[in-house]
């Protein structure tokens, strides 16, 4: 039996390069993934290639910022065992903090809370009937970066990280689980026209440990796991897989 076997998963951001790989390593497993986004022909896209592959895939047009839409298509999904929110917060990166605009900022900050919030509760809403489940969040706390300026995207994974541990102590009663998963970045999800793509690179790898940075099969792989079962036992956690960049 796969690890996610008869099981619904919810992606948020299902056409972004982490989201199709956790989807797609869902679909491997057993799921039934329903890959939500703001691009219809990007999604079908990629549940095409999941159908292709045996898996079975479902898409829907969902602002994952506008309130209505994410409950009313959390309440037509029904049961939910899983709900990972993995779209796009636009922030900015390279420009130092004393040359940003205000707006700048702060949207990636506002746009990561507002949106797991209105994911993680819509989700939340669904599981405590059946007391079971496992809310998904990426990113994690983590150390000022001094090599590169991130603008507001850290301030983004620390307010999330508040979240989710409060959503732990209160949702666990319910028997659903509250993991995040930390990488010390993914080379992969680089943009190829990116400036100092290529010292990004080496500066990501150079961090580990292992001697080289995670990969977007890496990222799907574990969340296929703590999204399961197996994982039974973990909430209120955060889960590394930074190939040793990010010391526990």
């Amino acid at each position: 039996m796969t690890l996610l076997d008869g099981k619904n998963a919810i992606v948020y951001g299902a056409a972004g390069p982490i989201g199709t790989a956790v989807a797609t390593a869902f679909a491997e497993e057993g799921a039934r993934v329903f890959l939500v986004g703001r691009t219809r022909a990007r999604l079908d896209e990629v549940a095409g290639r999941i159908r292709a592959a045996g898996g079975r895939a479902e898409t829907a047009e969902v602002d994952a910022l506008d309130e209505r839409a994410v409950d009313e298509h959390a309440a037509a999904v029904g049961t939910i065992d899983v709900s990972v929110n993995l779209i796009g917060h636009g922030d900015v990166q390279g420009t130092p903090l004393v040359d940003m605009a205000l707006a700048d900022y702060e949207r990636p900050v506002l746009t990561a809370v507002r949106t797991h919030f209105l994911t993680a509760r819509a989700a939340a809403r669904q599981m405590i009937p059946r007391r079971s489940g496992a809310i998904l969040f990426f990113g994690g706390a983590g150390d000022p970066v001094r090599e590169f300026a991130v603008g507001g995207l850290q301030v983004a994974f620390h307010a999330l990280e508040a979240m989710r541990r409060q959503l732990a102590a209160e949702l666990g009663p319910h028997g659903i689980r509250t993991v995040t998963l930390r990488t010390g970045g993914i080379p992969e999800t680089i943009p190829a026209d990116f400036p100092g793509r290529a010292d990004l690179e080496e500066n990501i790898a150079g961090k580990t440990m292992l001697g080289r940075a995670a990969t977007l099969a890496d990222v799907g792989a574990v969340a296929a796991f703590v999204a399961s079962d197996r994982a039974a036992s973990m909430t209120a956690a955060t889960v590394n897989i930074s190939c040793g960049a990010l010391v526990d």
